[in-house]
């Protein structure tokens, strides 16, 4: 049976800005590799004209830019540019004709590097595709430029046969932590590092079982659970709630959407100042105003149930 082991950076990197434009940058230790997939979660500030997404080699070399602009009112409220900048010269310009990145909105944006394009998936659904103009062996760093607030973080996919046959040559690797027995089992906890703050995302992928009764999600901290996301199948329901001072809160609930049993799935959560926002397959299904407003003390995320993991980016 194929088994999926996970390394990832457990030191994500975040920025929290209120004006911008600003520079983020990230360096990738080793450089990409094929199955490595990169995701920057935040927001797009009310006032942004553009921001930029790119892998770079160095300052100057850009293996791939994901321009999303807002200043041509010409082509409605905004689009996004692809690119790649090398021999001190901009390529042509790959354009799509709309965007999903809106002004004012948190988003996820992730790159999945294969040997022959990026496949690039905004909110968790497929965006664009684009065709490697430069070897992305190359590339070494992150770099977001723009009017954003945003974490970002890079993974990479090990696919093993079978578990206990695992060797990984550490020192040849990020500097990274492994978790082969915990991947894909429930229950399945982990830390938040630095807790959750606005413009965090946390993404969580799997497949509910065929004969799912429950799935749950909680974002905990030491006392109580800032936010639960339970799914009820046989009741066709979602109940969110808090708990606090041992004692449940006020149900809010609401019916059952886009999730399907024995079906896929991708789960985003993503922070504001005020409130969760719950994306299903990159669509907005749930809106949690925070009860529990120490965000920096909500360090835990969890999930039971019916449910089989395939990755998750706390």
């Amino acid at each position: 049976m194929l088994a999926l082991a996970q390394l990832y950076d457990v030191r994500s990197l975040c920025a929290y800005v209120t004006q911008g434009p600003f520079t983020k940058l990230c360096m990738i230790r080793g450089g990409l590799q094929d199955g490595m997939s990169i995701t920057v979660c935040g927001r797009v500030l009310l006032n942004a004209d553009r921001f930029n997404v790119n892998l770079q080699h160095g300052a100057e070399v850009v293996a791939l830019q994901v321009n999303p602009r807002y200043q041509m009112l010409w082509v409605g409220p905004g689009y996004v540019v692809h690119n790649t900048h090398q021999n001190g010269t901009w390529g042509w310009e790959e354009h799509k004709f709309e965007t999903p990145f809106p002004r004012g909105q948190t988003f996820s944006l992730q790159i999945l590097i294969t040997q022959e394009s990026y496949k690039i998936l905004a909110n968790g659904k497929p965006f664009s595709e684009y065709k490697h103009r430069m070897p992305f062996l190359d590339v070494d760093r992150i770099c977001v430029v723009g009017m954003v607030e945003l974490s970002l973080s890079y993974t990479v996919y090990v696919f093993i046969i079978p578990v206990h046959t695992l060797s990984v040559q550490m020192d040849n690797v990020y500097d990274c932590t492994i978790d082969v027995e915990g991947v894909g089992g429930v229950p399945y906890k982990s830390i938040i590092y630095e807790g959750v703050q606005p413009a965090k995302c946390i993404i969580i992928q799997g497949v509910i079982t065929p004969q799912a009764k429950r799935v749950e999600f909680s974002l905990r901290h030491k006392t109580g659970i800032a936010f639960y996301y339970s799914l009820c199948f046989d009741e066709d329901v979602v109940v969110c709630n808090s708990y606090e001072d041992g004692t449940w809160g006020n149900e809010e609930q609401s019916g059952l959407k886009l999730f399907e049993r024995g079906q896929p799935f991708q789960v985003t959560i993503c922070c504001s100042p005020d409130n969760y926002k719950m994306f299903v397959n990159g669509e907005n299904v749930c809106t949690y105003s925070h009860r529990y407003t120490k965000l920096e003390e909500i360090d835990v995320l969890e999930v039971s149930g019916d449910v089989q993991l395939s990755f998750v980016q706390p």
